[in-house]
């Protein structure tokens, strides 16, 4: 009924604060975090490029809570709607990327953020710079993603969220870690997505490091980096 959808908006920061005292698990939390859609991080801005590492003239800004991870991004991934999809796919796979789009439109957003769901994606032909690494990574498009949510395009960091971790296994897409947990202990074949201690989060190029760091302090620190040197900014996000 539209007054429960306009009166919950009253209640996301107290329901996502709650989340974390309950007993559930972290997949599940997730999910509701998700259809809360309340959240706190950052909007970076990765140029778009060819395999060459060749400018396309085209900036992807890409919303994320995990400042943080960003040395840990080893692909983007734009939703099949986002509006620069058409500029970033090359002659070589727009067939490819056409056919998925409309296969993709078929289905409903439930269907697409399912997390049991095999996840399904085709490379775009082009590539984005990561400002903090200076490393070309490919842009992939993929249902998981929704163009209604933050920007409709993200950077993938399949060390530390499950989806992009099942998304880079099927298509052998790296994977770097660079969230220690405080333990030292974690399965090495799964995500770890909870906070902890910086690695390998550090470049000489870029002149950011946060290596050594906790996860909240290096989260405020890229942050910081990136308005500074004009890659993004500080944003806060809502779908309620």
């Amino acid at each position: 009924m539209r007054q429960w959808m306009l009166r919950i908006t009253s209640y996301a920061d107290r329901l996502l604060e709650d989340l974390d005292d309950l007993d559930w698990p972290e997949s599940i939390k997730e999910m509701q975090r998700n259809w809360i859609g309340r959240s706190e991080g950052a909007e970076l801005e990765f140029c778009a490029v060819d395999q060459e590492g060749h400018d396309l003239g085209a900036k992807l800004t890409v919303y994320t809570t995990r400042p943080d991870t960003i040395f840990g991004a080893t692909y983007l991934v734009v939703a099949p709607e986002h509006v620069l999809l058409p500029s970033l796919t090359s002659e070589e796979q727009r067939a490819h990327v056409e056919e998925y789009t409309e296969v993709a439109a078929r289905k409903s957003e439930l269907e697409r953020t399912e997390l049991q769901k095999e996840k399904t994606g085709v490379f775009s032909g082009s590539y984005a710079k990561n400002p903090a690494t200076g490393e070309i990574i490919p842009i992939w498009v993929a249902d998981y993603v929704l163009a209604s949510y933050g920007t409709g395009a993200i950077m993938a960091v399949p060390a530390h969220d499950s989806r992009d971790h099942e998304f880079a296994l099927k298509y052998e897409l790296p994977i770097i870690k660079v969230v220690s947990p405080p333990n030292g202990n974690c399965d090495p074949e799964e995500a770890y997505a909870d906070d902890g201690i910086m690695i390998n989060s550090s470049s000489s190029s870029s002149g950011l490091n946060i290596n050594g760091m906790l996860s909240q302090d290096a989260a405020l620190e890229v942050t910081s980096w990136v308005e500074s040197n004009g890659f993004g900014k500080k944003k806060k996000t809502s779908c309620l």
